[in-house]
């Protein structure tokens, strides 16, 4: 009997191609909304970008994505942080997360810190980008404004079931083309298209501390359960022949962290979601990031002037609508707590510490692991 060959580690068909789009109504809304609200580099923002795909898809041999890290996004898009302080951020949560890789304290913290807590949460961060959604973004042009929403809203119920091409991207779509033919002259667009590289951006001390403070503390609980240890074992689950462990994650999580928001990246991160995303639209190799990651490195080094004047003038009610939709698949994660009464109640607790104390995300990773823990029956009371 002949033996099977091994699955390749990249391949490029079309359904590694059909999979390279499984991640982008999740990623372009968040970039879109990064650069035209916090007046990011379009260059910078879409070459380190893209890079990182593509060094991800060689290094792991599976759809594994790169995403924007959530929390930080959120809380620069309400706060409208510099580029400086965002850089920051993301190269502080990647010396976090090398140490915590390296020392083992990934695995102790994922005995640590209950499910409960994580789906809290990620509810308190949906709350938090539907209100940045429906506050900041809905409103732009009174009635016209909330009229977009309304329609860009009932497209995406529409397309909700539509596997092919997910609704989200159609809907972003739509908002650049209404930008290029309302509000962007046919000469600017015609300048914008040149060679550009990525800018180095070197934080000052300031902005250390504001990027650890106000964005790294935030974000590393929900880089811990979503990011880590969800991306891990949705891996097992998906790719059994070929599991990666939480350490390994870790590593690759700190080192993007470490090297790309120097050149004016975003800060990212692995994500179970975006793993999903990939395999549901046909990928099973890393085939599928790098095609997906060579559709950004060639648009930040051959367009990013054009992209970036678009995406400055993309009409915001369009992005408030899919930001909504992100925020609500957020919070439907707390679903697998539901059945366990005081599962939901650490959640709550946790999602109100997010989105009303300052440092909530902090706050409620340890308040509500500790809570939980000090609630939880003791096993020898049932013992007779």
């Amino acid at each position: 009997m002949t033996p099977t060959a091994p699955a390749p580690r990249v391949r490029f068909d079309r359904h590694e191609l059909a999979g390279a789009f499984g991640d982008l109504g999740t990623d372009l809304p968040l970039l879109v909304g990064l650069v035209a609200t916090c007046h990011l580099d379009a260059a910078s923002v879409c070459i380190v970008y893209g890079l990182l795909q593509i060094a991800t898809g060689l290094t792991y041999g599976i759809p594994m994505p790169v995403q924007p890290l959530k929390a930080m996004a959120a809380i620069m898009l309400a706060q409208k942080l510099s580029a400086g302080t965002y850089a920051a951020g993301g190269l502080v949560i990647g010396a976090g997360m090398l140490l915590l890789a390296v020392t083992g304290g990934l695995e102790l913290l994922a005995r640590i810190v209950p499910r409960a807590v994580v789906r809290g949460i990620q509810v308190g961060l949906g709350v938090t980008l539907a209100t940045i959604a429906l506050k900041s973004y809905a409103s732009e042009g009174g009635w016209r404004g909330y009229a977009m929403a309304g329609v860009a809203f009932l497209a995406l119920l529409a397309l909700r079931r539509q596997k092919k091409i997910p609704g989200p991207l159609v809907v972003v779509g739509a908002g650049m083309v209404f930008a290029l033919i309302f509000r962007v002259s046919p000469g600017t667009i015609a300048h914008g298209i040149g060679l550009s590289a990525p800018h180095v951006v070197i934080p000052t001390a300031t902005e250390f501390q504001k990027g650890a403070l106000l964005l790294a503390l935030p974000q590393l609980p929900l880089s811990l359960g979503n990011s880590v240890f969800a991306t891990s074992q949705t891996a097992r689950d998906l790719f059994p022949e070929r599991p990666v462990t939480v350490r390994r994650i870790g590593i690759t999580y700190a080192l993007m962290n470490l090297v790309g928001p120097l050149f004016g990246g975003v800060p990212v991160c692995h994500g179970c979601g975006g793993l999903v995303g990939f395999h549901a639209f046909g990928a099973r190799t890393g085939g599928a990031p790098i095609l997906y990651g060579a559709m950004y490195l060639a648009m930040g080094l051959f367009f990013a002037p054009a992209f970036g004047e678009v995406v400055r003038v993309f009409p915001l009610p369009i992005l408030a609508v899919v930001l909504v939709v992100e925020a609500v698949g957020l919070m439907v994660l707390v679903r697998d707590v539901m059945s366990h009464p005081r599962d939901v109640w650490v959640a709550m607790l946790v999602a109100v510490a997010v989105v009303g104390l300052p440092y909530g995300y902090l706050v409620g990773l340890v308040v509500g692991t500790a809570i939980w823990w000090a609630g939880r029956p003791d096993p020898r009371q049932g013992a007779s």
